[in-house]
């Protein structure tokens, strides 16, 4: 079983997470923290994480951009993996995280989905085949609420597709300034929003002939729910290093 501090469990990734647990024998909340007291769920709820005197296995951080730093220093403090699934992070607090894991295990991923990460090494394989003869362009799609734009995920994916070009790759987002055509070494970038749309990406090559898309549908948050715990799991006993959704993928390609 693996034990968990959960931050942000009033959120709504937090309650999605907690209710997973509660019947799943692999998995334990032992503790929370939030800025909102909760008597509620089962375990207790911290305003000030250094008040908790339970001990975990790990750390799943669901919060805010903000209060990373702070949870951040409460794993370092307490030794524990950290597996940070907050997005829109500053610069930073970026090198935070990075510098940290040179003490304790760090996880980090724009996207907890096992299936966006699965859609991103496909989409770095097809870049290896088809690119410079096919132009790639992602489109991504979130509910009217989502403040960012491109999403964290689109980068992700364009900066995978970029990392296996040997060409300089210039972002081109939405294309209502440009007007000129398409060179070769752009990645378009596209966002729409609307509704209730979880989230969607898709990456498309195209060419001539043809269009090969690689794309990705999140029907429920449970998906970026399973994730944080799936990367629980495989953090639990790790003692340093930086992780990524990517590491929990190889070990199933590598069976």
């Amino acid at each position: 079983m693996v034990n968990i501090f959960l931050n942000g469990c009033c959120g709504r990734m937090g309650k999605a997470i907690a209710a997973l647990c509660e019947n799943n024998p692999d998995y334990k909340i032992v503790a929370g923290g939030d800025i909102i007291e909760n008597s509620n769920y089962g375990f207790p709820v911290y305003t000030s994480l250094n008040e908790c005197t339970e001990d975990f296995d790990v750390i799943i951080d669901f919060s805010n951009a903000k209060a990373v730093p702070g949870v951040l220093e409460f794993a370092l403090n307490r030794n524990k993996p950290f597996i940070c699934c907050t997005t829109a992070l500053s610069d930073e607090t970026v090198a935070s995280i990075l510098e940290a894991s040179d003490k304790i295990a760090v996880f980090k991923s724009a996207n907890m989905s096992l299936g966006i990460n699965m859609m991103v090494e496909l989409a770095k394989q097809a870049t290896r085949i088809l690119y410079p003869e096919f132009d790639i362009e992602i489109v991504e799609a979130h509910h009217n609420r989502k403040l960012d734009a491109p999403s964290g995920t689109a980068m992700m994916i364009a900066s995978a597709i970029d990392q296996e070009i040997p060409d300089n790759i210039e972002y081109v987002y939405d294309r209502h300034s440009v007007n000129k055509a398409r060179s070769k070494n752009e990645i378009g970038i596209s966002s729409i929003r609307g509704g209730n749309i979880v989230g969607e990406h898709s990456a498309m090559f195209i060419s001539d002939e043809e269009i090969l898309t690689i794309s990705h549908s999140a029907q429920t948050r449970d998906v970026f729910a399973k994730g944080a715990l799936t990367a629980a799991k495989f953090m639990c006993g790790k003692e340093k290093g930086y992780f990524t959704m990517s590491d929990v993928i190889a070990q199933y390609i590598e069976k």
